[in-house]
């Protein structure tokens, strides 16, 4: 089989579509390399044409076969490896950060009398980084703990304030208790002098009255 040059597509950034279409004869391979974050979606749809000599076109052959493999350059390892028809999809996750090789082949095969001519449409769309159930859980976990301890913070200050406002209550009513007594007090103790006054004055009047009349 033979390798065509590699060619480098560089994203500029996550959650990047892009389609081109490309030829392909019997026995080539095209590559991509696609540079990805760890736990990094990436979604291809594809459809392959075939040239038709009789029409000059390229038509639908349902009896193509579409070769796709996926490797991590770094660590070799195969990502991804299977046979699809000639229009399809391939889904796979990065394992880890780093370039990784997308390549397609046909299932074809050239001989001296024949050789398939392939116009392949490639789409690829490179999604969001693949979410951490069990860290979103902790994360949601503590969240929801925060809030709990909020919430009895919340509650320990709304009992705080009725305490005080019972508090003022009882005070208020306490200082106008004080104050009428205070009041009552005032009046009785002018009362009383009035009344020592009024008997003094009584006193005097009948003192000198006497001694008058000896």
């Amino acid at each position: 089989m033979k390798l065509i040059p590699i060619l480098g597509l560089a994203l500029a950034a996550v959650s990047n579509v892009y389609g081109l279409h490309f030829y392909l004869d019997s026995d080539e391979e095209r590559c991509f390399i696609e540079e990805l974050p760890a736990g990094t979606i990436v979604e291809g749809s594809y459809k392959a044409l075939e040239f038709n000599s009789e029409t000059q076109k390229y038509v639908s052959n349902p009896e193509i076969g579409m070769n796709i493999e996926v490797h991590d350059v770094s660590s070799g390892e195969t990502i991804v490896k299977t046979l699809g028809p000639s229009k399809g999809k391939f889904t796979f996750t990065s394992h880890d950060a780093g370039d990784h090789t997308i390549c397609l082949a046909t299932n074809q095969t050239a001989s001296w009398f024949s050789s398939s001519h392939i116009r392949l449409y490639l789409d690829i769309a490179v999604g969001a980084i693949r979410h951490d159930v069990e860290k979103d859980r902790a994360h949601a976990t503590k969240l929801s703990d925060k809030l709990r301890d909020l919430n009895d913070k919340l509650e320990t200050i709304r009992r705080e304030q009725e305490y005080q406002r019972e508090r003022e209550a009882d005070y208020r009513d306490l200082s106008e208790s004080v104050n009428a007594k205070a009041m009552w007090y005032m009046l009785l103790q002018v009362i009383f002098l009035i009344g020592t006054c009024y008997f003094q004055l009584r006193f005097l009047r009948y003192f000198f009255a006497d001694r008058k009349g000896r």
